[in-house]
């Protein structure tokens, strides 16, 4: 079944591209009817991460964790309606494109200053945007992955990169900013509420060298505004980040341009082991914690706690690399792969209920889901039949999975991995386990470096076009997959720049039935995942996109 959500602007223009939002949303956002108790404010909420974030500057992050603290600091020029992947006014009230989908014009929210105390206007939006556009090293363009993503280049592109989309931004006066494209994406304007995308004060990046990026072999060191004064719209503003003790503190930005966040002071405490977040649970030192085990829902819920369930967006995939080893540039092997594997049984065991088998790289709830496609099926012999053909019965496989780590398409990697070996085995491939912490190891040994042959990864999706999965992953060769395919790279770019909404959901049926023809990587399964907080918590609000935004809560 379809998603009843779909891209806002189509909903609004009605194949017009030249409407303006004014049309489907309040210009101004209306307090949050509902959420916490009447009269209720103050406090601190303590909510376990299961993991640390890198650094506080969005445009650098690639991470839930790195998100999850930023979305709480920062503002993006749109945004999502709570709960859900539907637009809704932030930093701009309205947003209007031209005929051709290459020129955006946002009117922008008066009255909103920086944690600096520094004033938000059209010329803070086009320093944002130019700075990303001219980020002046290759080290700083490898880590601006989001945006790398989304408009494909850069002024000067060190670390490799195409015909940039982005071309300038103009403020002809404080409250309007145009953000003009060398070439229409459809993924627009959805994509301009990627966190990523956030605005910050372009006083603040100045004064603490925003651009300052360092790397020495694999690791990045990142500049102080990224570390110590991150400086946003938000309503929360950052106060400290105390490694030794792994704790993120926010305070409440009682100068919010919105309504202000019921809660004094947020904070992350970085809990990376699922069984400790539930102890820290239980003896009241967490207020509540994020992607409990599938387990203990019931579990919890019998202890009083209040167990928040997510609609699924995610994507679990076993990634191939065919750069690494030749032998999965045969097609004929990746299908083995696909066929070897007993994916019915892994949801079924290690996923919460609510899983499903995945048919392509789309969740259904996607806009450019293709409902045609069915899922692989498992069939061992057909596996070692097709590795026969390929000539290759003795196959071995560098099988890389996370350690340290809890994903919310992926809630226990280790157990997903000891399953999906065995099924590799069983038909005669030999399976070398490579296990490597998420962070500092595993994530750079296959995104970046590509040393790896199989792998284990998902993605939650940041908002509804299809193209942020299956272009962020298959658009152009990246070392996860290494594989060059130019025909499948011009289908996705051609779904990409397809304004008309339903021609663009059209372009990316065919693209997912293209990619699982050629089937760089094998999809697994999208699953619900949940948070989790205790009784006397209320006004968290459950996100398929995983954007919890905290300054809904209140606690008793």
């Amino acid at each position: 079944m379809r998603s009843a959500a779909r891209r806002l602007s189509a909903a609004c223009a009605a194949g017009a591209l030249a409407v303006t939002l004014a049309a489907c949303a309040e210009s101004e956002r209306e307090p949050d009817a509902g959420q916490g108790g009447a009269g209720a404010s103050g406090g601190t909420m303590v909510f376990g991460a299961p993991g640390a974030p890198e650094m506080f500057d969005p445009i650098f992050a690639t991470d839930g964790e790195t998100f999850r603290p930023s979305r709480q600091m920062y503002d993006t020029l749109i945004t999502y309606e709570l709960g859900t992947s539907e637009l809704t006014p932030a930093l701009a009230t309205e947003w209007t494109p031209n005929e051709d989908g290459t020129e955006w014009t946002f009117t922008l929210r008066e009255g909103v200053q920086f944690h600096d105390g520094t004033e938000f206007n059209a010329e803070a939006v086009c320093f944002n945007f130019d700075r990303w556009h001219n980020l002046p090293s290759a080290a700083a363009q490898s880590q601006a992955t989001y945006y790398t993503d989304t408009f494909e280049g850069y002024a000067n592109n060190l670390a490799g990169g195409g015909d940039p989309v982005y071309n300038s931004c103009e403020a002809p006066n404080p409250t309007t900013a145009i953000i003009k494209l060398n070439r229409a994406k459809g993924a627009f304007p959805a994509a301009f509420g990627l966190t990523s995308l956030s605005i910050s004060s372009p006083t603040a990046l100045q004064q603490y060298n925003a651009d300052q990026i360092e790397q020495s072999g694999e690791a990045f060191t990142y500049s102080p505004y990224a570390t110590e004064h991150p400086t946003g719209t938000g309503p929360f503003k950052f106060e400290s980040f105390d490694r030794a003790a792994n704790t993120v503190t926010l305070v409440r930005n009682d100068d919010y341009w919105g309504e202000p966040a019921k809660i004094d002071r947020l904070i992350f405490r970085v809990i990376p082991d699922e069984n400790a977040r539930r102890q820290e649970l239980a003896a009241g030192t967490i207020d509540g914690y994020d992607l409990p085990n599938p387990a203990d829902w019931q579990a919890l819920r019998d202890e009083g706690h209040n167990v928040l369930i997510r609609e699924p967006f995610n994507i679990l995939y076993l990634g191939m690399n065919q750069a690494d080893n030749p032998a999965l540039q045969d097609v004929r092997v990746r299908q083995a792969l696909a066929h070897a594997l007993d994916r019915e049984s892994m949801v079924r065991n290690q996923l919460p209920e609510g899983a499903v088998v995945a048919t392509q790289f789309v969740p259904e709830a996607v806009d450019g889901y293709n409902p045609d496609l069915q899922p692989i099926p498992y069939d061992p012999e057909r596996a070692r039949a097709l590795l026969a053909e390929a000539g290759q019965e003795n196959l071995t496989l560098d099988f890389y999975y996370p350690t340290e780590v809890t994903r919310p398409y992926m809630p226990n990697p280790t157990n997903i991995f000891t399953a999906m070996a065995e099924n590799l085995r069983q038909v005669g491939i030999t399976v070398n386990p490579v296990a490597q912490p998420w962070n500092g190891g595993y994530i750079d040994s296959t995104t970046v470096n590509g040393v790896h042959d199989l792998h284990l990864l998902g993605w939650t999706g940041d908002y509804n076009d299809a193209g942020n999965f299956v272009g962020t992953f298959f658009g152009r060769t990246k070392p996860e997959f290494g594989f060059t395919n130019q025909a499948l790279f011009d289908e996705l770019t051609a779904a990409d720049a397809t304004v008309d909404a339903e021609a663009h959901a059209a372009a990316y049926e065919q693209a997912n039935a293209s990619i699982m023809e050629y089937l760089p990587a094998v999809p697994l399964s999208s699953s619900p995942p949940a948070l989790v907080v205790r009784e006397g918590v209320e006004g968290l609000i459950p996100s398929p996109l995983t954007d919890e935004r905290f300054r809904t809560v209140t606690v008793d």
